[in-house]
């Protein structure tokens, strides 16, 4: 990177900095907390923190700051996410791309947050902000929405094949609402981005099809998997795109995310096309004319007047037809069955009860006493009128599989327990977060409901995330180990931990033989990291 292009860098993240500091002093205050000065995200994240355990619950931080459930989870989560990447930082020093991308996301939802209470007025504009930019914005989310399109045609020989693969994977309404709304003989141009991202970062579709495309060390690092962050830049720019087919004036946070999310998502597509891997060509995309461009907008505010806000969040998986009707039969069977257990205990409570009044009346004695604590207690044995799914509903959070992923990652076992009671299934993957923090309660549960976790093959997954964050300093925890043994001991997983060590220890050998002194100390911390792991599964 150029000295230029990092002094850029390091002034706009040293302007988000800025911004967080000045929002911090506007917030605790709303949630009782007195702060003089503001200081880095780390301290910003720990009063938060003390402002829960003040107020008493997340809910009520939420509340204050006129945020509803997901919205406070999706903002403490942006917070923790930044704070792990920037620690300290002293002004002067090197900035990575994914430090600014992190910094820039915290940002631009301190303005959703800004929005939603009215006390808070804070400024948060990065950069000068003019039309020639909000030109260049809506170039780069032309050429960023065809480049997916051209992805997805490009990986079906003929317009048949994906109308047909399209409709085993979404089912016959979405497929003619599809060509309905687009052109001729382009059936993907009648989807929304959510629909069309979705096509792309769908787990099987991105196997399948593109993840030698993206395949890129340098890019998508913000997150473990590359896919994962494929798929959480692509839903922040449904948003900024959103605005944008509005005709809203895009702020400048947004200008900057937009602009570090093309330059991420386009530059392993542009070095396939470079080494003729692929015929789609981002850098020409990014160089249409401006007519075209003209075109594109035009389109895309048609559709936005015909269809409405593009409100549906870029999902990890396509959800197929048939398992969206097989799970809500089992809903409607998990109701039965739960009306059918509470009038089977209300009349095997009523009946006691009428047999301890009988019984009491035939001695005639003072027994009458002593039948008041076994009437206490069955009472209390009695299903509450209210179920768990009902609990949740009353409190604002619907029975959905991102609520609860959002309780567990903030540590809320309330929540957490509701969902489980209801019958909710979960992944090991949504635990990553709550490890790392170390919030015992909500992950104890989990473990308790282990039954209910449905996750094929979670121990790839938690192995590498594992030893990323052991890498980074973290803990091998006395919870990490309990979820390593309960769901990563399988003789084949064993195994595989077991060759990963091997090979660790071969590199570390390769690099003795080299005395490479610090690629002998990386490789040591490998192997021991590896070592720690296998022994947590044995």
């Amino acid at each position: 990177m150029t000295s230029a292009a990092q002094l850029l860098m390091r002034e706009k993240f040293e302007t988000c900095l800025s911004v967080i500091r000045q929002a911090s002093l506007q917030i605790l205050p709303l949630l009782t907390i007195k702060a003089a000065e503001g200081k880095d995200p780390q301290w910003f994240f720990q009063q938060l923190g003390q402002a829960r355990q003040v107020l008493g619950s997340w809910m009520a931080v939420a509340k204050r700051l006129n945020l509803n459930d997901a919205e406070i989870s999706h903002f403490t989560l942006l917070l923790r996410h930044l704070q792990q990447l920037v620690p300290e930082y002293e002004s002067g020093q090197e900035v990575s791309h994914n430090q600014l991308i992190a910094a820039l996301r915290f940002v631009s939802y301190l303005e959703h947050v800004r929005a939603k209470q009215p006390l808070l007025g804070y400024l948060s504009e990065i950069e000068s902000n003019d039309d020639a930019r909000q030109q260049k914005a809506a170039r780069q989310m032309c050429a960023l929405e065809l480049m997916l399109k051209g992805l997805v045609n490009q990986s079906y020989p003929s317009q048949a094949n994906l109308v047909h693969k399209l409709k085993s994977q979404f089912g016959a309404d979405c497929v003619r609402r599809w060509l309905k709304n687009g052109d001729r003989g382009d059936i993907v141009s009648g989807m929304r981005f959510s629909e069309l991202a979705l096509m792309v970062v769908d787990k099987k579709e991105y196997a399948n099809h593109y993840a030698g495309l993206f395949q890129d060390s340098t890019h998508l690092s913000l997150l473990i998997d590359p896919r994962k962050t494929l798929q959480t830049f692509l839903d922040d720019v449904r948003e900024i795109r959103n605005d944008l087919v509005a005709q809203k004036t895009l702020t400048s946070v947004q200008l900057a995310l937009l602009e570090s999310y093309h330059q991420e998502s386009t530059a392993a597509i542009q070095r396939a096309f470079d080494e003729g891997r692929s015929k789609v060509n981002p850098a020409a995309l990014l160089a249409s004319e401006d007519a075209a461009l003209q075109d594109y907008l035009a389109q895309a505010r048609k559709k936005y007047q015909a269809m409405g806000r593009d409100s549906e969040e870029v999902r990890d998986a396509i959800e197929r037809p048939d398992s969206h009707k097989a799970k809500s039969k089992q809903d409607t069977g998990e109701t039965l069955r739960m009306v059918l257990w509470c009038v089977a205990g209300i009349t095997v409570i009523s009946a006691a009860i009428f047999a301890m009044y009988y019984l009491s009346d035939v001695t005639n004695k003072p027994a009458v006493a002593q039948s008041t604590p076994a009437k206490i207690t069955a009472l209390d044995s009695l299903p509450e009128t209210e179920s768990a799914r009902e609990k949740l509903a009353n409190i604002g959070i619907t029975w959905e599989e991102g609520n609860l992923r959002s309780a567990i990652e903030r540590g809320d076992a309330t929540v957490v327990r509701l969902f489980m009671l209801g019958g909710m299934n979960w992944k090991v993957y949504f635990t990553e977060s709550a490890l790392a923090g170390d919030y015992r309660d909500a992950l104890n549960i989990l473990l308790q409901y282990r039954s209910q976790m449905d996750e094929e093959r979670p121990c790839r997954r938690m192995v590498r995330t594992l030893s990323q964050a052991m890498n980074d300093g973290q803990n091998l925890t006395s919870l990490r180990k309990q979820f390593l043994q309960n769901f990563c001991t399988s003789p084949e997983t064993v195994k595989r931990q077991k060759e990963d060590l091997d090979r660790a220890k071969l590199r570390l050998n390769a690099q003795q033989q080299r005395k490479d002194e610090q690629g002998i100390a990386e490789e040591k911390r490998a192997v021991d990291i590896q070592q720690a792991i296998y022994n947590a599964m044995r």
